[in-house]
């Protein structure tokens, strides 16, 4: 059996002769205590913790770090200079109220992001293929940027239609280009199967939203073939897990991101346990953070994967504000006929615009639904992580 992609990554990447549990979390120490270092000497955010630890397990006492200090806070936690930075993402938008979250990147944080990226994609996309990437291109160095680097660095050709093409564009552009494989949002690879069907594609890598079991078991039927869940954030550099052949959970990218999983209290837990996914970020050089809570809900899966890698491997993930999108994700795309729908709620009553590519009954659910056909010139009703919308 060949070797794992995310062992050679991390052999690669860090002069690694081995990858176990024993080499791993030896250089996770080391490169942990590496940044307490530079943090206690240059007197930033978190000047107050102490400059080395003597084991992993004294990480789990150092406090965490919240999503409104990452956003009150980002001169202090910056750990280079401002020249050395190559990208900025923010979550700003129309509705931003108080201050923004922004995350800075070095070209040396882009450049292991594309590696990373190389190592997933590898698994399903071949020299010489055409892949479709439906995330947004937002400049160079966004997320459709790296994604683009890494599909050409593997002998392939990008398409970059990016999100927000109408059904008929898509279609159009699946006759012409005939792409064989897809990197994008789960319900936007759902859709797009159902409304236009699967030309050419053949596999496909889905990430940046959750993927409900109704979504994920309706595209791998449609595909006629497993899907490569990958899980990434802006604060780790937009690539965090990749899937293996083994299809049992997404390898930790752990020479870049240590990762527990906290209770409701932040009390630590157990492989195998689900919880709040915690990380520190010991392979950033712009933008290093310690403890710092997702906000997303996972597990982390016990024992070595199939593939024989011993790497850490999350199971799927979700925001914990994402349940009610969730259970209607399940209900609604159960059913073959359902091409799209968006839920908004306004003065407590939840109403939902549902497309259809077919006949059928949709379930009783208390909201006020409008339902009609797709029609070309539709597109997608969120183009990016999907929620109810309060109005």
């Amino acid at each position: 059996m060949s070797r794992p992609r995310i062992d050679a990554l991390l052999m690669m990447q860090e002069g690694m002769e081995t990858v176990t549990r024993e080499s791993i979390q030896a250089l996770q120490l080391k490169k942990l205590n590496a940044l307490l270092g530079r943090e206690k000497a240059r007197g930033g955010f978190y000047r107050e913790l102490p400059e080395r630890l003597e084991s992993l397990d004294e990480l789990a006492f150092l406090p965490f770090t919240t999503e409104e200090e990452l956003a009150a806070n980002a001169p202090g936690l910056l750990l280079c200079s401002q020249g050395d930075i190559q990208r900025v993402l923010s979550d700003a938008t129309s509705g931003t109220t108080g201050a923004a979250k922004r995350v800075f990147y070095t070209e040396g944080d882009c450049a292991r992001t594309v590696e990373l990226f190389m190592a997933g994609l590898g698994e399903l996309i071949l020299p010489g293929s055409v892949t479709f990437i439906g995330f947004p291109f937002s400049g160079p160095y966004g997320l459709g940027d790296l994604i683009a680097r890494a599909v050409e660095n593997l002998g392939a050709r990008p398409l970059k239609p990016g999100p927000s093409l109408s059904y008929g564009e898509l279609g159009r552009l699946l006759a012409e280009e005939r792409p064989d494989t897809f990197v994008g949002m789960p319900v936007q690879l759902l859709s797009l199967l159902r409304v236009c069907g699967r030309g050419s594609l053949l596999r496909a890598l889905v990430s940046g939203d959750a993927c409900p079991e109704a979504v994920l078991q309706g595209c791998e039927a449609l595909l006629g073939s497993r899907l490569f869940p990958h899980y990434g954030s802006r604060e780790m550099a937009l690539g965090g897990a990749i899937c293996c052949p083994a299809h049992e959970g997404m390898h930790l990218r752990e020479n870049h991101v240590i990762a527990e999983i906290v209770d409701e209290a932040g009390r630590p837990l157990p492989p195998g346990e689900t919880g709040e996914l915690v990380i520190t970020t010991i392979g950033m050089e712009a933008m290093p953070l310690i403890r710092y809570r997702t906000g997303d809900y996972t597990r982390i899966l016990p024992g070595p994967c199939p593939c024989g890698s011993e790497v850490l491997r999350l199971d799927r993930v979700r925001r914990k504000e994402g349940t009610e999108m969730a259970a209607l994700d399940e209900a609604l795309f159960s059913l073959p006929f359902v091409a799209d729908y968006r839920a908004e709620r306004r003065d407590g009553r939840l109403r939902l615009s549902v497309l259809t590519c077919g006949e059928g009954e949709l379930p009783d659910l208390d909201a006020e639904i409008r339902r009609r056909p797709v029609r070309p010139e539709d597109g997608p009703l969120y183009t990016g992580k999907r929620k109810v919308v309060e109005l």
